[in-house]
């Protein structure tokens, strides 16, 4: 949980320059890379706690073990579902919302019960250690671009 809060920190300290963008590195400007790396958490964790913990069933996933591994995305190979595009006119203020959102959603999953579960589309079904390995991966991919584009 620790490693989540220490990213979402990160994303804090560049609200300022939420409207830097560089085509060559995304079409999103930085501030769409925060509320999107949020919304991605809180969709994620909610899904968790709404999940029966009975169901989960272990599967390996190759896709998912060498992610989790190298701790990395590939850029540009896959497109965010809709739920998880910033749809509002970004600012300062609605960008530290959606972290202050995000850092309850992650309070909140950190009392889910271990077999909790959310369906990943590539993935398959993640616990909720896997879970937060997932969102650790996923917020990092996003504060490297945000860095690249700042840069």
């Amino acid at each position: 949980m620790s490693k989540i809060n220490n990213l979402l920190d990160e994303l804090e300290e560049q609200i300022a320059n939420y409207s830097k963008f560089s085509l060559t590195i995304s079409e999103g400007n930085v501030g769409w890379h925060i509320v999107h790396s949020c919304l991605v958490v809180n969709s994620v964790c909610g899904a968790v706690l709404k999940s029966d913990a009975s169901k989960f069933i272990k599967k390996f996933s190759f896709k998912a073990f060498l992610v989790l591994l190298i701790n990395s995305f590939p850029r540009g190979k896959a497109k965010a579902p809709s739920f998880t595009v910033p749809s509002e006119e970004l600012s300062p203020a609605n960008i530290l919302q959606s972290i202050q959102d995000a850092r309850k959603s992650i309070e909140a999953l950190s009392k889910a019960d271990k077999n909790q579960y959310f369906t990943h589309p590539i993935f398959g079904d993640l616990n909720t250690g896997d879970t937060f390995n997932f969102l650790g991966v996923h917020t990092n991919h996003h504060l490297k671009i945000i860095k690249d584009i700042i840069k």
